[in-house]
């Protein structure tokens, strides 16, 4: 196929601000992790599928669940939001800080 470009599970994109690497990223509607640190206006990796440890916000969050990032507290969430980002792959329990995600590199 002559207008293949890339398989798809990361993109570079123009970082939107200073991010480490790991974290959750988002540039207009697509959702990924940070694959390396960059700066602002900085050429940027974003891995769009895989599973992943995220803060989460405060409560139990569990399997199977499908969550949102939220882009000002900068955790995943169940509450309904922009951005849907994945499913929880394991309960969360409301102690837990973190959470593991599947991310859906999907619309």
């Amino acid at each position: 196929m002559q207008n293949f470009v890339q398989e798809g599970n990361t993109i570079t994109v123009t970082s939107p601000a200073i991010v480490k690497s790991g974290d959750g990223v988002v540039v207009q509607n697509t959702f990924g992790i940070a694959a390396h640190d960059a700066n602002l206006g900085d050429p940027l990796e974003l891995v769009l599928e895989g599973v992943f440890t995220l803060a989460k916000a405060p409560g139990l969050i569990t399997q199977g669940t499908r969550v949102f990032w939220d882009d000002v507290a900068k955790n995943v969430s169940p509450v309904v939001g922009i951005i849907v980002i994945g499913v929880v792959t394991a309960d969360s329990p409301a102690v837990d800080f973190t959470a593991t995600v599947r991310l859906n590199s999907s619309f």
